[in-house]
Parts: structure tokens; sequence; C-alpha cells
């Protein structure tokens, strides 16, 4: 099996946010970029056995025929493509240096009713424009943490850190990672209780902006006033109790100090106006997911890393969620929920090499998690799975991305996840497209993600 490859020195990896933070890297550093490192500080080459192969930045450079991505339709690119293997309960020990420890504890569970691991071949689909590589080569010797790491200054668009020196600056790279400029979609959010039953948490329409980006795009160019990275609002259709409600969100781009960080606002039909809703935030259960999860869960990881300590601790190859086409664009949610997992032949996992990145809690801090471990794929520094720990130190919830390339913008899609409570024996799955609602433009003007859009909007 594939050792654990480390990349940098491990007085290196083991820096957490209580030292120094490191300034931007050096001019001879910054070179390995586009050299033996992709633009975005992944491995150019494949892995010795084959198993992983070279990055050549063509994205997915064949989709099918039959793919119309201004109608939503994203067909498997890989559908002829059979598993080069299955990992299940009885033999995972032969795979266990390729599993994170949520993969792990969803077989040792749940193998003996079907949980299982269909392994593909690897396919480095990740791509961006050329604009995002050039921001990301400048940001290497340009970017820098500062406020105990809670804000970056000297960075432009593209990615802050691509060669990561410590642990915050690997997850600011998830935290404001590229996913294009814009997108719309219609989601139903389930849970599936302890006795197998789904129950619908929440229906919507998600729109997405990212003012960050957007400062690469004609059509609504926001300039360098706005660098906040994200703009969420979804309205709710569903089920009928929050039928009319709506969220707004905007995340920072690049600085989460006082004032700066997170905003989020509420429309709720009792209340019958906007209000501030800060507590739209770290551990604070997520309706979207009727309290399963929490809403710095909500896309693998997000909001701000205060709580935390964070510590990276190497990189390694792993067998992670990847290319899942089938099960985000085939497929609605209610095909998909078992009455413990979702249906493991409609996702795909493949290897690939993983950055792990450990959160402990900080002395004194109060949070529902003690511990947290992510995967965060090495190209498009996207938290691809997730193992959350209690205060008594037990595992508690995994989370499982389900990601794939949307090929004609590039970019990837950040939204749809799987959650395990490993505890109370339920799960969720969030963020996932109904079939044929997916949009890459969102036709909404700036205003639309305001306040005052908001209050317009708000059933009378």
């Amino acid at each position: 099996m594939s050792k654990i490859t480390t990349l940098v020195a491990a007085a290196t990896l083991c820096v957490t946010a209580s030292t120094a933070l490191q300034a931007a890297v050096s001019a001879d550093e910054a070179a390995r970029l586009d050299n033996e490192l992709t633009p975005t500080g992944a491995e150019k080459v494949g892995n010795a056995d084959g198993s992983i192969p070279a990055w050549t930045g063509k994205g997915v450079d064949n989709p099918p025929a039959s793919s119309d991505p201004a109608s939503g339709h994203y067909p498997n690119p890989f559908a002829d493509e059979k598993p080069l293997y299955t990992i299940t309960k009885s033999n995972m020990g032969e795979y266990a240096a390729l599993l994170g420890e949520g993969q792990k504890a969803l077989l040792e569970k749940f193998g003996d009713q079907g949980y299982r691991i269909n392994v593909y071949p690897s396919h480095r689909t990740f791509a961006a424009p050329e604009w995002f590589y050039e921001g990301s080569r400048q940001n290497a010797t340009g970017a820098q943490l500062v406020a105990d790491g809670q804000k970056i200054e000297g960075n432009v668009p593209g990615v802050p850190f691509p060669i990561p020196q410590n642990g915050l600056e690997a997850l600011w790279n998830h935290m404001i990672r590229w996913g294009g400029y814009e997108f719309v979609f219609e989601t139903e959010a389930y849970y599936v209780d302890a006795s197998g039953k789904p129950i619908l948490a929440s229906k919507s329409t998600n729109y997405w902006e990212f003012p960050m980006y957007m400062v690469k795009k004609e059509e609504r160019n926001y300039g360098t006033k706005d660098m906040r990275w994200g703009y969420l609002r979804s309205d709710f259709t569903g089920p009928a109790r929050r039928a009319g409600e709506i969220l707004l969100v905007h995340e920072p781009g690049a600085d989460y100090t006082e004032g700066k960080g997170r905003s989020a606002w509420q429309y709720l039909l009792g209340q019958r106006r906007v209000r501030k809703a800060p507590a739209v935030s770290f551990d604070t259960p997520r309706p979207a997911s009727a309290g399963t999860s929490t809403y710095d869960d909500a896309y693998m990881f997000n909001g701000s890393p205060e709580r935390f300590e964070w510590k990276l601790i190497g990189k390694k190859e792993a067998i992670v969620p990847y290319n899942n086409y089938s099960i985000l664009f085939e497929h609605g949610n209610t095909d998909i929920l078992g009455e413990r997992f979702p249906n493991p032949d409609l996702m795909r996992f493949e290897k690939h090499r993983v950055w792990v990145l450990e959160a402990t809690l900080k002395d004194g801090i109060r949070h529902i998690y003690a511990k947290r471990r992510f995967l965060i794929d090495e190209d498009s520094w996207q938290i691809l799975e997730n193992a959350r720990w209690d205060g008594k130190g037990n595992l508690w919830r995994v989370g499982i991305a389900i990601p794939a390339m949307l090929w004609d913008i590039p970019a990837p899609l950040l939204t749809s996840e799987i959650s395990y409570d490993l505890i109370n024996g339920l799960y969720n799955v969030t963020g996932k497209p109904l079939p044929g609602t997916l949009r890459t433009e969102n036709g909404k003007g700036v205003q639309y993600f305001s306040p005052q859009g908001m209050a317009r909007m708000g059933v009378r």
C-alpha cells in the first residue's frame, strides 16, 4: 500500500496558530510553482504505481456529447468505468493506510448492513482560469497571515497560500477556494432519523455569488472595494412551516477580525421583518439539516477559525470522494437515501493526495467539538472528508463531500455533502442540486444579495 508522503519539513508542519505566523515564502520556494508543483501548489507528477495520474491542467477534457450546462445537465464523463475494487468491512484492513478516520468508522458501524466504498480510476479534473493561477503565483510571495491568523494581507484573487507553511494557511485555502463566479440551484435537504425514515428538513432555491472572483468577470465587476468571498441567499419553499423564510449570508474574503467577519440576516414569517442573525455561526445547530449538523459544518468547514488550534499533519494518499456526477446530477435525494446511508453504488471514490489538517479546541473556549480532522484535496483545496470528536473523545460526526467539476467554467461545485451522526445513528444530505436546476449564472443583481432586497421580497 501507499505510504504517507511528507512534502515539507516536520518542524514546519507542526506550526499552529498559537505560534508566530510565518510570512510568505521566498521567491526561490515560489519558483516551484509551474515546475514540480501546479499553479495551485499540488504535485504535478503522479504517484509511483500510477494509481494517481499526473496533473495536466486540462480538467474534464472530453465531456459527453449530451452535456448541456445551460440546462444544468452535467452527465458523468466516466460513466463507462467500473470500480477497480470495493472496500468493505471485511477487507478494510488492507486499505487502512488510505482511509480517513471517518471512513473507517462508517465501515465498522455499517459494513454489516452493506456500507462499502467503490474505488474507481483516478482523474485529476481540477482546473481554473489562467487569471486564478496567476493570482496564486503572486500570492505565494505576497500574502501573509496577520491578527493571529484572522486576516490575510497582500492577497489577490487566487489560492492565498499555494505552498502552505502552517495549518491556518491550509485552512484559508479551503475557506476562500475557487468555485466559479455565481450559480443558482434548487435543493432538498433531508435527514434520515434513527429509525431509517427520511424527513425533509428544508427545500430552497439557493443563489450564490462570489464578489472576490467577480472582479475578473466583466459583467459584474465589484472592483477591489468589496473583496468578500461569497454571498449566499436561500429562499425557502418547504416544508410548509419554513416556506417564505429567507437567509442571507455574506462571507468575508480575507478578514475575520472584529467587525469584519461574517454577516447574516434572516427573514422569518412570524416576525415579518429582516433581522441580523449573529447566531448563524460556529456550533449553532443548522436548520437546513434539522439541527443534525452545525453552521460551521457546512461545506465541510466554514466561518471563523478562531476557536481552534490548527496543525498541518502532512500529506498522504487517500481514498476520497471525487468526480461524483452520477449522484449529483442524475438522482434526486429521495432516490439515493437508504436507511443508514445513501446508496453506495451511486458514490464514486478515487485515490488522490490530500493534506491532513487537525483542529483542537483552544483551552477555555466553548464548542461542541473538541477535535476535528480534515482531508483537503491537494488540487482544489476543497475539504473532501472530515471527522469530529465530542468533548469525551468519542468520534461523533463524519462528513463526506460530494464533489464534481463544472467543466464549462471550469470550477468545482462546492456545496454538496453527507454528514453522519455515529452516536445517534442518523445522517443528512445537504447542498445537492435537484437534477436540471443548476445554472452557472444566477440572474440576479447585486441588490438581491442585500438586506434591503430581502425586505422587498419577504411575504407580507
